[in-house]
């Protein structure tokens, strides 16, 4: 998500943000993870929220989130587009909720 947030970001300063979000149109599988650290700023929830073509409207995202849905609020931080945004992600969503420790950090003790 950061890399994401980044390209929209300088897709918006130089003029190509319309091609970007065709060019994401087109993916099959976007895999949106390592967001929920910190909130999202208002541009960022509006690139999740986009449009018609934005990356949560078309193909199948894929979302790796360590963050309880039930935080989502907190981390978008503004109800109402978490709403939206919870709605789009979640709509056509095949949820799998992982218990017990991570990988990583398995990994990092032995």
């Amino acid at each position: 998500m950061p890399r994401l947030f980044a390209a929209l970001a300088l897709a918006r300063g130089d003029g190509s943000y319309a091609k970007l979000l065709r060019q994401l149109a087109r993916v099959d599988l976007l895999i949106l993870d390592d967001w929920g650290p910190e909130p999202l700023l208002p541009e960022q929830q509006r690139d999740l929220l986009g449009n018609r073509r934005g990356p949560l409207q078309r193909g199948s995202p894929d979302h790796d989130q360590p963050v309880p849905i039930d935080r989502w609020y907190e981390i978008v931080g503004n109800p109402t587009l978490a709403d939206a945004i919870l709605d789009r992600v979640l709509h056509n969503a095949h949820r799998i909720e992982l218990k017990g420790e991570s990988l990583r950090k398995q990994r990092a003790a032995g």
